[in-house]
């Protein structure tokens, strides 16, 4: 086929992949979403292999039928709570993939030059994207190893800090901030080294330099995402979603592919701007999330004065009953006990009684950008009852009943109470205005972030020990 089909095949595509991030802005539009990807996706694949210069049919097949079949069985193998890190897995696939492609155009212009220098029989053996690079001037071979530089630089950062995000979200690496001797210096000196590796990389052209400059890299991810606390993980996932994209875009321009740039700039920007929305919602700057994560406190945290007071089915059932406004705020630990179906069940029996029940999401609930989001709406809780933080922060005060299951951070009053807790200045859920505040909770720990929560020992707090899942069954027996 001619390149006309191929183009006209990768606009379609790309405004196919524009609707789809649109509609993800909006639940009720989110799973139209999804099949506008899947049809942008599957037409892209199409139209690249059968465009001009495509070859490798075979292997192509071969390739694209195992991944297909690495992503059936991971996707119904991996649980929700599992999402987060495995969509960090994925970013570190792109950005692996981006450090491959890199170093193949890298020696695709080795052998363009040899080529050019053997004849013209030898540059037709190169193939379409080899027989374009010979083509090139030499002021243009000079811009394709700058983008090829950048797309292999950060994708090499993207790998190896998506690894630790995995590992982080995961539960193999300690979520505490771990920086080396040297901290910020080391980062900075790392980023100027690969300055340095770019200046000697278009001077000599040689390969070595873009190999230090990949160890470089790759170390600067490693230890950006060791120096980021547990706390600021969503916000790193956003971070690293950008970073792929962004990869994805510079080897888009070192392959002359449009729809690589096209989409590489679309997840950038996306993943850029969701990163920032987050950061307002934390009341934190981006760049003191991605150079430092949570840093350590100004002084001495505020001591906690009073004891947590446990509370049993029965109780809670009992303030449910007298209750006519309840607010549900769901977190991470809801996630782990795969408690959503029994929180929605909760909320068709009180909604049945006549109560008015509603949720409260905060922007950095769970370990991803709208968590709490598609575990409610696989619970089949109606769109219309989940209300951002903005939207319902001032409701606490008239509220019967407040019921926090598995959160930490974001019900934290220290973010306004203790100018010297971590999260201080941080906008959070307050709960704690409502009449009556239950918390559903494993045990008295602190939390992933390891921040100690003063929620837990205020007077109008209550602490429904246990699974969430099995302590909402319990509920839900004497709830009829």
């Amino acid at each position: 086929m001619d390149y006309g089909f191929t183009t006209a095949a990768y606009v379609v595509a790309a405004v196919l992949f524009i609707l789809s991030l649109g509609g993800l802005s909006n639940q009720e539009s989110a799973k139209r979403a999804v099949w506008y990807g899947i049809a942008g996706m599957a037409l892209a694949v199409v139209a690249t292999l059968a465009g001009p210069g495509s070859g490798f049919w075979l292997l192509s097949l071969i390739l694209i039928a195992g991944g297909a079949v690495i992503g059936v069985t991971l996707a119904r193998r991996v649980e929700m709570t599992q999402m987060p890190e495995l969509v960090a897995g994925m970013h570190a696939l792109v950005g692996l993939a981006a450090v491959f492609v890199g170093f193949n155009a890298d020696l695709m212009i080795d052998r363009a030059h040899l080529a050019n220098e053997a004849g013209p029989d030898a540059v037709a053996a190169l193939g379409v994207f080899g027989q374009l690079v010979a083509k090139k001037t030499m002021v243009e071979i000079n811009i394709l190893r700058v983008e090829l530089f950048l797309g292999v630089f950060i994708g090499a950062v993207t790998f190896t800090g998506s690894v630790i995000a995995y590992g982080k979200l995961s539960g193999r690496v300690s979520s505490a901030a771990t920086k080396l001797p040297g901290g910020h210096l080391l980062n900075a000196a790392a980023a100027a080294a690969a300055v340095l590796c770019l200046i000697w990389y278009m001077a000599s052209g040689g390969t070595l330099p873009l190999v230090l400059m990949t160890l470089v890299a790759l170390f600067i991810g490693y230890h950006l995402i060791m120096g980021i606390g547990g706390a600021d993980m969503p916000v790193v996932v956003s971070m690293l979603n950008s970073y792929s994209g962004w990869a994805a875009a510079a080897i888009g321009f070192s392959l002359g592919n449009d729809l690589l740039i096209v989409v590489g700039a679309l997840v950038g920007s996306s993943g850029a701007i969701l990163s920032y929305i987050m950061c307002k919602a934390m009341n934190r700057s981006f760049v003191s999330v991605i150079l430092g994560g949570f840093g350590s406190a100004g002084g001495p945290a505020q001591e906690i004065d009073g004891e947590q007071i446990a509370i049993d089915a029965d109780g809670v059932a009992g303030a449910l009953d007298e209750a006519d406004s309840v607010i549900i705020i769901p977190g991470y630990g809801m996630a782990v006990a795969q408690a959503q179906q029994n929180v929605a069940e909760l909320t068709r029996r009180l909604r049945a009684k006549g109560k008015q029940v509603r949720f409260a999401i905060h922007p950095v609930a769970g370990r991803l950008p709208g968590h709490m989001n598609v575990l409610l709406a696989e619970a089949k809780v109606p769109y219309d009852i989940v209300l951002e933080m903005d939207e319902i922060n001032d409701d606490f005060p008239d509220t019967d009943v407040a019921i926090v299951i598995g959160s930490n951070d974001i019900v934290n009053p220290a973010a306004q109470e203790d100018p010297n807790s971590p999260i201080a200045g941080m906008p959070v859920l307050e709960c704690w205005k409502a009449k009556q505040v239950f918390v559903s909770k494993r045990g008295q720990g602190t939390g992933y972030s390891g921040i100690e929560n003063p929620l837990f020992f205020k007077e109008n707090t209550r602490m429904f020990y246990g699974d969430a899942k099995s302590s909402l069954q319990e509920l839900l027996n004497r709830i009829t």
